[in-house]
This record gives C-alpha cells, structure tokens and sequence, in this order.
C-alpha cells in the first residue's frame, strides 16, 4: 500500500512537471494564446470589440454634433447683428424729416400734411 501511493505522487509530479512544462511550450508557441485563451472568450473579445466601435463612433458623432452646433451659434450671432443693423436703417429711414427729404429728392409732387388728421364717426 505504501509502495503504491508512492508511485502514485510520483506520477502525478511528473504528470504536474510535464503540464508546467507543456504549459510553458504552449505559451511560447502562441497556441495557448490562440486556442485557450481566444476560443474561449470569442465572443467576450467581440462584444469588446463591438462596444469599442460603438464608442468611436458616438464620440465621432458627439464632435460632429458639436461643431455643427457652433457653426450655428456663429450664424445666429451675426444674423442677430445683421437685425439689428437693418432695424436701425429702417428706423432712419420711415422718420418724418427723412421721408419729407426723400420725397423732395424725387420730386414725387407730394406735400406734407399741415393740418391734423381727423376722424370720419358714422352713426348708425
């Protein structure tokens, strides 16, 4: 009986010896890499991957949404300007004087009004 678990340790460090040997040829060899450790966790490494061109791509949209929306902020700025600028021209141009000087300029044979208008009331 003694003999026997003897030999029977024996056998397993030899056993343990040639898998640690094994192990460090299957590591060099880069079989372990691609059959262990690839196969296994396929697709783990695709769901990885996936995830990975997922990100890429919303980062790439988040910039893209971002420059447009700058682009916008810039166009707005200066059509707000622009507003503005025409606001001012109309409110010089519809004032009293400016439109008795145009009138005047064109000779149009208009006349500017001396007495206050008055209310037409219609009784029913």
């Amino acid at each position: 009986m003694e003999g026997g678990e003897g030999s029977t340790r024996k056998e397993t460090g030899e056993v343990h010896a040639r898998k640690q040997g094994s192990v460090l040829k299957e590591l060099l060899s880069g079989s372990m890499v691609s059959d262990r450790i690839i196969l296994k966790n396929f697709w783990y490494i695709l769901m990885l991957t996936i995830l990975g061109a997922v990100y890429i791509a919303n980062r790439f949209n988040a910039e893209k949404i971002n420059r447009e929306s700058n682009r916008l902020s810039r166009e707005v700025r200066d059509l707000r300007a622009e507003s503005l600028s025409t606001s001012a021209d109309l409110m010089e141009a519809s004032r009293q004087s400016e439109v008795y000087r145009m009138v005047k300029e064109r000779s149009l044979g208009l006349e500017e009004l001396r007495t206050p208008p008055y209310r037409l009331i219609v009784s029913k």
